[in-house]
This record gives C-alpha cells, structure tokens and sequence, in this order.
C-alpha cells in the first residue's frame, strides 16, 4: 500500500486573517481553507469582512465557502482561541459584540499582549469617511468591486491559456489613480497616529485590502503598521510567531496544499436565506466540553 506523506503543520502564535468575503465570487477560498489547514495556530483573530453579509446571496454559497466555516468552527471545538472582529460587510455581527461561546467571541477591537508589546487590532471601517457619511456609495463601490474582480477572473483564466502573466486591474487602480494612492497613505497614517498617542507597538488592520508591514513615525514616537491584506485578490495573512511579525503570501507558498481541487463549488439554490443563515447559525452552535 502506497503511503501518503503527510505535511508537517507549522505552529505559530496569532494569525490574523481578514476580507475574506465568503458568498462572494471573488473569495479565494479553497485556497484559504489549504492553508487553514497548514498551520497549527494558538489563536486566530478574524479581522472583519469575513462574511460579506452585503452582498449574501442564495443562489451563490458555494461548499468551499461553508467549508471554510466547518474548519474554523472544528478549531473552535478544539479549543483554539478564535475571536471575530467586526468589519463593515459584516456589520449585523455587531449587535451580538460580546457574546462567547468556548473559545469562540464576537468582539469590536481586541488588544493583545505579545511578548511585553502591545498590539491593537480592529478592522478599520470606523476611518473610512465614505463608511460613515455614505453608505450606500460604499455599497455601491463593493458591488462594483465584486463585479470588477469577476471580469479580472475572466482576463486571467485567458492569460493562463495562453500563458501570459496574470494581471491585477484592483490593484493596478489603486496604485495609479492618485486619490486611493493617497487614502490608503492617509488611512495607515490616521491609524498609527492614533496607536501611538495610545502607547500600543503595533497597529493591525484590515479593511483596504492592501497588506503591510512597516514603521510608522511622528514627533512623538514610532509604531509598527501592519495589515493582513484580503482572500479576493491578494490571499495573505498575519502571523506572529518567534517573537515577531510575518506577512504570508499564499501565491509564494510552494508548501501550501493544492488538493482541494475535489470540492465542488455546489450553490445553495435550493434554500432560502433565512435557511442558509440558519445552517451557519448551526455550525456556530458548538456544546461546551
């Protein structure tokens, strides 16, 4: 009998994932479930945006986006910390901010102690001036997005049969026009000034889908910005572990699994809303030991 070689899972510490946007099209996440599956964290922080409940749809919730669910709610049952932060796609979570189960919460921000330093965590929404005084122009400008990102799948799967280098229309925008050049620069600003007029060492944010990490300084202090990107188009994430932070990149992963290709994209056509909600509801709904 042929033995199968099994990867050893790496351990770290905190990982912080977020914009995932699960039951849209853009979500990567057969890839972010090969990954879940790589790593033996002590702590997951899910930094908003994880469901995108503005979007949410019947007719398209695929296996791999619930299975996404079953693994994180697994971990859970284990007994692996996992806190929920909330972000803008998800906003209906905050009206159940506070509520734990386990090792499981719901929560708006969280500060964490990691090695004498100080980090706070939160999604970054309540800096988007567009969030606070128009939120439908934010609707609009996601519904957009989402349809940009299936053109940009679509230019993609031809460059790949004809072996052209994949393009990034999202990200080519974001580096070219000036004005989201310069919100993304006043957002991560905005962020560390406020970190370290509060003394934290580290500032983690998600949110503009643009991962970073780097030194933030001002007349009076320094702060080190961080933020985990998203699973639409850049699939990274945060890691801390060997007392430091760590940007992963799932695309420079040659050690990442690639065999959840069996999955089947099947939609929930069949079910109505209240019915698919009712079924996630269901895997959050864990006994306590």
């Amino acid at each position: 009998m042929k033995k199968v070689k099994l990867h050893r899972k790496r351990k770290v510490d905190v990982v912080v994932i977020s914009d995932v946007h699960l039951g849209t099209y853009g979500c990567h996440a057969k890839e972010l479930l090969a990954y879940l599956k790589s790593i033996k964290p002590k702590k997951i922080i899910l930094n908003g945006d994880i469901i995108d409940i503005w979007q949410f749809s019947k007719n398209y919730w695929p296996t791999s986006h619930m299975q996404v669910v079953k693994y994180l709610t697994g971990l859970i049952a284990k007994g692996v910390q996992v806190t929920y932060i909330t972000g803008n796609h998800d906003e209906m979570l905050r009206k159940f901010v506070g509520f734990k189960l386990g090792s499981f919460s719901i929560q708006n921000k969280e500060v964490l102690e990691l090695d004498g330093q100080k980090a706070w965590i939160f999604h970054g929404d309540v800096f988007d001036v567009t969030m606070k005084h128009s939120k439908w122009l934010a609707r609009l400008g996601a519904h957009g997005y989402d349809l940009l990102i299936l053109l940009n799948s679509l230019v993609n799967f031809i460059c790949h049969k004809l072996n052209r280098n994949k393009v990034s229309f999202s990200r080519s925008i974001k580096n070219r026009v000036k004005s989201a050049v310069k919100f993304i620069n006043d957002f991560e600003q905005v962020c560390a000034e406020i970190a370290i007029e509060n003394q934290f060492q580290y500032v983690v944010c998600g949110h503009i889908h643009q991962p970073e990490i780097r030194e933030i300084t001002n007349g009076k202090g320094a702060v080190t910005y961080l933020n985990s990107g998203d699973w639409v188009e850049n699939l990274t994430a945060l890691e801390y572990y060997d007392g430091k932070w760590h940007l992963y990149r799932h695309q420079e992963d040659a050690a990442a699994p690639q065999d959840l290709h069996h999955l089947e994209d099947v939609t929930a056509e069949s079910l109505d809303t209240n019915q698919l909600f009712l079924n996630l509801i269901s895997e959050f709904n864990l006994k306590r030991a």
